[in-house]
């Protein structure tokens, strides 16, 4: 029982970091565009990376979808680390991996509402 209500905690966390995120990556906030515009993405990719960062992030809270929002929250999240690998950015890297990290836990102790 304990468990699961620290899984819906994280849950709800990478949530919330997805909504946040997926929301400054499509309206394209200043920071967003110099991190992502050197990595050669447009606004309308930025658009289309919000976009799937807020669908992963709606996916994660149902459980016959919760696996998929999570592939996709890591998915979007690998991706961002591997620009930062190629960048020879190690920080970046290590911001990055705690997220990544968060969403492989989560899918490891399953949806807290999913039945047995």
């Amino acid at each position: 029982m304990i468990l699961k209500i620290i899984n819906g905690i994280l849950i709800l966390v990478a949530v919330f970091m997805g909504f946040k995120q997926g929301y400054a990556i499509f309206s394209g906030k200043p920071e967003m565009m110099e991190m992502f515009g050197k990595w050669g993405f447009g606004k309308t990719g930025l658009m289309i990376n919000g976009t799937v960062t807020i669908l992963a992030a709606v996916l994660i809270l149902f459980p016959k979808t919760f696996v998929w929002g999570n592939f996709l929250m890591a998915a979007g999240i690998l991706l961002i680390i591997c620009f930062h690998l190629l960048d020879k950015d190690f920080k970046g890297v290590m911001v990055e991996l705690p997220f990544l990290l968060l969403n492989l836990l989560i899918i490891y102790l399953q949806h807290p509402l999913k039945s047995a």
